[in-house]
This record gives structure tokens, sequence and C-alpha cells, in this order.
């Protein structure tokens, strides 16, 4: 297994002050670009893309480019070996032996942890299905210190697609490390955010609240973090349709709302925020992509630094439980080692989080 390479598969894996200092570099990098111009030359990224993205996927080759470095990979798995069967075991192992640093994205929880297990280069996970988006997170965490000038003492609200926003869950993750942020989440009964997380903003002590009306709410924010309704994670068209256009931003909500409001949106947006709002000197989502690349710049850079490795697995390898989840990655990939962890008093998996019950169960 892996263990020499420093990876990113949850930010929450790292300290505040290794966030702080990814963030003032990509800060630095936004203000001086021409000091970076050929820090990277000589290094190769390889970027597996088994989902479709823009973002994502674009700004990290930007970013590589800008840094001087190479781009090897693939964005339609079934353009590669994927197609014939391949495991992400092999895919990842042949892949980082090219490479000095891989990024994935997969529909599967948990992938980025399973890849890292045995790759020859550090691993950034790019969004593992609806659990994890770290390299948003700190894209977000960037724009609100440019933007607002601190990422304490904020009334966050967060609104739409909690339960499989990945985004979401990262962000309420990063901002909770933070003194005296508060969350008002604001979903449909059907669309809260997991209880995992709100276990998690328990145990850290973050005052929150569950919302259903966003024009109640807008009134108190200080950030409004819009999120699609997202159509590939429904079981069915007539539960994604009934969510679908339940929560609109426009120009007649923002007049309720404060003067210094920082609207972000990890994007693509369809319908959730009225064209017209993008007029409003406080729609921060296309600058918050724009940092996105620079922010990345700085990850990458402090990756490819000799660091000492986190170790990937901390819980207890327990082949009598397995994961509820049927789109954690070891529903997938099943020669990977089953671990858990006790979150909150209950066991959960390691790789996605969710609760784990006895295997027999399943059979």
């Amino acid at each position: 297994m892996s263990g020499q390479y420093s990876h990113l598969i949850d930010l929450n894996d790292y300290p505040v002050e290794w966030w702080n200092k990814v963030i003032s570099l990509g800060a630095s990098i936004y203000a001086h670009p021409q000091r970076y111009v050929q820090a990277c030359a000589g290094k190769i990224m390889a970027t597996l893309f088994y989902e479709p993205s823009t973002r994502t996927q674009m700004s990290f080759q930007s970013a590589m480019i800008r840094l001087g470095g190479s781009i090897i990979g693939f964005d339609n798995p079934m353009s590669s070996s994927v197609s014939k069967g391949e495991n992400i075991k092999d895919t990842t192992k042949v892949v980082s032996s090219y490479s000095d640093i891989l990024i994935i994205r997969h529909p599967m929880a948990g992938t980025a942890k399973a890849a890292a297990l045995t790759a020859e280069c550090p691993v950034v996970n790019a969004g593992d299905g609806g659990h994890l988006h770290p390299t948003q997170t700190l894209t977000d965490l960037l724009t609100l210190h440019m933007e607002k000038g601190r990422l304490d003492h904020l009334t966050v609200g967060l609104c739409g697609d909690l339960l499989y926003g990945r985004t979401v869950h990262s962000l309420c993750k990063a901002l909770s490390c933070y003194p005296g942020n508060r969350f008002v989440l604001i979903s449909t009964p059907e669309l809260q955010i997991p209880e995992y997380i709100t276990k998690m903003l328990r145990e850290s002590g973050c005052e929150f609240r569950t919302e259903t009306s966003l024009d109640e709410a807008i009134g108190e924010l200080d950030v409004l973090y819009m999120t699609r309704i997202q159509r590939e994670r429904f079981l069915s068209e007539a539960e994604y349709l009934a969510q679908k256009d339940v929560y609109r931003l426009t120009t007649e909500k923002m007049k309720r709302a404060k003067p210094d409001l920082a609207v972000l949106h990890p994007l693509p947006r369809v319908d959730e925020i009225e064209i017209a709002v993008d007029d409003d000197p406080r729609a921060l989502y296309f600058k918050q992509a724009q940092y996105g690349m620079y922010v990345r710049m700085a990850l990458i850079l402090r990756l490819l630094e000799s660091e000492t490795a986190l170790p990937l697995l901390h819980g207890v390898q327990d082949e009598k439980l397995c994961c509820v989840n049927p789109k954690c990655i070891t529903a997938q990939e099943h020669y990977l080692p089953r671990h858990f962890i006790e979150v909150g008093g209950k066991t959960v998996c390691e790789y996605c989080e969710e609760r784990a019950v006895p295997a027999s169960a399943y059979r």
C-alpha cells in the first residue's frame, strides 16, 4: 500500500494551518502569477475523470500548464481500458507510474481513497460521488478569503441539494473548523444534509439550523452557497422533477439580502439562479471559478513538495462488516480491505462515512 506520498482525499485530514498555507499561496499566485511559470517544469499530471467535468478538470489542466508542467489522462473512461473492465487499482497503479501527481473524479464515494492505497504518486480527490470535493472547498475558502477578508464568524446559508451535494459536505466540514461560523441548512425534507455532517457540526460546537424557506433566511446571511439539484444523483426522473424547481435565487430575493452578501455556487448552474442576478456585484460564482485555478496551482505545488505522508486508513479492518451505501467504492471493488471508524458512537465505513452493518445481513 502507498505510504510515501501526501494525498488530498479529505481536507479534514490536514490541520487548518495547512489549509491556510495553501490559501495564502493561492493568493500569492493570484497576485504574482509570473513568479510561478516554471515551478513544475518537467512534471506530469494525470487526470482520471470518470464523470463529466468542466471547471474542475479544466482548472487543474490550466493550473499545471501555467506552472510549466504537462498533462496526460482521460475524461471519458469508455475511451480507456476501463471499458474493458479494468478495476480502479490497476488503472491507478499504471497511470500513477507515468505521472508525478494524479487527479481523480469518480461517481462512487471513497474512490480517491481507494486509488491512493496503491498509487505511485500523490492522489487528489476531484470529487467522489456525493461524498466530498476538497479542491472545490479550497476554491470556496480562497474566494471567501479574497472577497470577505475572513473565514470565521460568518453566517453561511447552504441551499438546494444538501443530501447529494458533495461541495456542501466538504464546505461544512471545513468552515466548522473556524471559530464563530454558523450554518443555515436550506432544503426540502427529502434533500436534507446527511446525518454524519450534522453530527460533525454538533461535535464541533457549531450553531446550525434547518430551514425550508430561502426567502425567510436570506436576510441574515453573510454567505449564500447555492447548489443545483443534481439529476445524476437521483434514482428516478420523477424524484428529480419533484425537487428541481423548489429553490431559485432571483433579483427580487436579493433585495432582502445584506449589502455585502457573497453568493457562491460551485457550478454548473441550471435554473437555480436567475440570469439577471449575474449583474449583481454580490454574485461571485464566476470569480469563484477563476480562484479555483489559482488554489489548485497552490495545491499542486504543496503536494509535490517533500512532506510527511498521512496514513490513509485509521480505523479497523473487519470483514464481518459491510457498508450500507450501494454507491460506496467497496460495493464495486470487492478486493478493497473493509475498514471502519467510530463517528458519534456509530461504526461507519472509512471510505464513504456511511453506516456499517453485519455482512451477513446482505447475504
